[in-house]
């Protein structure tokens, strides 16, 4: 390990996770903006929902590439190079986006810039802390992801009524730029580790290393489905709240903003979740931690979309767990790679479980959104419409707890958490 003292660790990682939510910043921008978007640029929902798979299927290629990158020439390095790339791509989105084609190859480029914050962010964690605190660290990451997507909700819920929604596109792009020059400071007296070989192995390969590993690959398609849930999540929980606050009777531009302002608050159950799944899973167990928050995420998906007619601040409370649920196993599967897969296959390990796992995710809002044109075709009810929506959220989620449950049986499960499963 590299660190020199906790307190030293603990202002390194601080920093490093006030980064990573400065990075954050553009992710949730467009989600945000939606409501707005759509009747602005003619789109229908399913185009909507293409435009966020964009970024999807462009992030899932960013952390395929940098893990293995990440592998070969030491993560600080390639951390470092894709930020100032993320936030070079975050500030053309925001200047050029006008419609639906330009708006899907921009985000599509911004996702393709942005995955290397977040693989080798954890590579570079679990080089420094070890298996007693790992998941928490890892937990602080992603919980401050979660404040990057909340802050940029906010922050477009707030501006867009003033200075429309490029005016906030371009204040969150600043965000990356910010990420990247902390970055460089953070990172300055950190090592740019090359892990060796494997004993007895001359030549790498990664892929066979990792796909022939039966429990890390339990690991990563558990996180593939909980990807299916969570990113179809967060694409389409700030246009629901703008659609609950219609149907409260607010306007559209009061709607939309209300619907990101909303949303934020949900988030902060994505921070304490993050942090709290970590330290959960650094005391009970990995695979206790992730079945006990799947399950729990599962059944807000199934129940979240039929309740839209519901008071809003209830809304928000359900939100709130659930978002808490959804995100509380995240930095466990995340901390479950780094012990079950050699240190020199880390970065293949992430970036064949980020091609499942994103490759899902950039699915699952395309998904939701054919399920909301054809719903809506067929002239169903407002309740209908969201609740069978929000249903194939769950739909594909279901077989993750299986797959954990499986990944707990095995003999190799007791090299997580210290022993703990």
């Amino acid at each position: 390990m590299q660190s020199p003292s906790r307190s030293s660790d603990a202002a390194w990682l601080a920093q490093i996770c006030i980064s990573r939510t400065g990075f954050a910043l553009i992710f949730t921008a467009y989600a945000a903006a939606l409501p707005l978007l759509v009747p602005e640029w003619n789109m229908s929902a399913s185009q909507a929902g293409l435009i966020q798979s964009s970024w999807h299927a462009g992030y899932l290629a960013s952390l395929f590439t940098v893990g293995f990158l990440a592998d070969r020439y030491g993560a600080k390095r390639v951390f470092l190079a894709s930020g100032v790339a993320a936030g070079a791509s975050a500030l053309l989105f925001a200047l050029f986006a006008d419609g639906f084609v330009s708006g899907a190859l921009l985000y599509g480029l911004t996702g393709l810039f942005s995955g290397g914050s977040y693989t080798p962010g954890l590579t570079l964690i679990s080089e420094r802390f070890d298996a007693s605190n790992r998941g928490r660290a890892m937990g602080f990451y992603l919980a401050a992801a979660s404040l990057g997507y909340a802050l940029a909700l906010v922050v477009t819920g707030a501006l867009v009524p003033f200075i429309g929604w490029r005016g906030a596109f371009l204040v969150n792009a600043c965000g990356p730029v910010a990420g990247s020059l902390l970055a460089l400071y953070a990172l300055r007296a950190s090592q740019n580790l090359v892990h060796p070989l494997p004993a007895g192995q001359a030549i790498a390969t990664p892929l066979p290393a990792v796909l022939t590993n039966k429990p890390a690959m339990l690991a990563i398609w558990a996180y593939a489905f909980h990807s299916w849930e969570m990113l179809g999540m967060k694409a389409w929980m700030p246009a629901f709240f703008a659609a609950a606050a219609l149907l409260a009777g607010r306007s559209a531009t009061e709607a939309a903003s209300l619907g990101a302002v909303l949303t934020a608050i949900a988030y902060g159950g994505s921070m304490a979740g993050g942090v709290a799944g970590g330290a959960i899973s650094d005391r009970m167990g990995r695979t206790w931690t992730m079945l006990v928050m799947s399950f729990a995420s599962l059944a807000c998906s199934l129940s979240f979309g039929w309740m839209i007619a519901m008071p809003l601040w209830l809304l928000v409370a359900v939100a709130v767990f659930y978002s808490f649920a959804a995100i509380g196993d995240s930095s466990v599967y995340s901390t479950a790679v780094t012990e079950l897969v050699p240190r020199r296959y880390i970065g293949a390990a992430y970036s064949i479980r980020s091609v499942l796992g994103f490759g899902a995710g950039a699915i699952s809002p395309w998904v939701f959104g054919l399920v909301l044109d054809w719903t809506r075709a067929a002239d169903h009810s407002t309740l209908w419409v969201w609740g069978l929506a929000w249903s194939s959220i769950a739909a594909g989620a279901i077989l993750g707890p299986i797959a954990i449950w499986r990944l707990r049986r095995m003999p190799e499960a007791a090299q997580m958490a210290g022993g703990k499963r």
